[in-house]
């Protein structure tokens, strides 16, 4: 996309961002009614507001802006605890990534670009690992990330109780 624009969000672009959310959220149960739901808008507004008010530079949110203004993707990037003292993982600063892009934007370098910026800040801040947690049955997510260079890392197991 030309003379696309990736910055930090900013508490005027919490109604783009919850809707991002939501549209994401509408695909995700698409994959799985029984793994995701669509929140409710005010939660949705909660969190990014106080995201944006909140201990700025512990987190991170970029949107991707056209010439015009619109915003068509986001990405978060979400530190993840260290593991405690313990434990037997080894401490590395890591966080997640999770990145979306409005569908008439997709294929146009977006996600690309937004997950660059993301790669950057964290590196910038000394996180050394990034991991996305994508639903299997995602398969354009799971091509994108694997293209950027994300590999499975592991196999999580889980059991529901009933």
């Amino acid at each position: 996309m030309r003379r696309l624009t990736v910055r930090a969000a900013n508490v005027a672009d919490v109604p783009a961002l919850v809707e991002l959310r939501l549209a994401n959220a509408e695909a995700h149960l698409a994959l799985d009614a029984g793994t995701y739901r669509v929140p409710r808008r005010e939660a949705v507004v909660r969190h990014f507001a106080g995201m944006l008010t909140d201990e700025p530079g512990r987190d991170a949110v970029l949107v991707a802006e056209t010439p015009d203004g619109r915003v068509v993707g986001m990405v978060e990037v979400l530190r993840l605890p260290e593991p405690p003292e313990h434990q037997i993982l080894r401490p590395e600063p890591s966080a997640q990534v999770h990145t979306v892009v409005l569908p008439d934007a997709r294929g146009l370098g977006v996600g690309s670009a937004l997950l660059e910026a993301a790669e950057r800040w964290a590196t910038d801040r000394g996180i050394t690992y990034l991991s996305a947690g994508i639903h299997h049955r995602n398969v354009d997510a799971v091509r994108f990330y694997s293209r950027h260079g994300y590999a499975d890392s592991g196999l999580s197991l889980g059991r529901r109780l009933h």
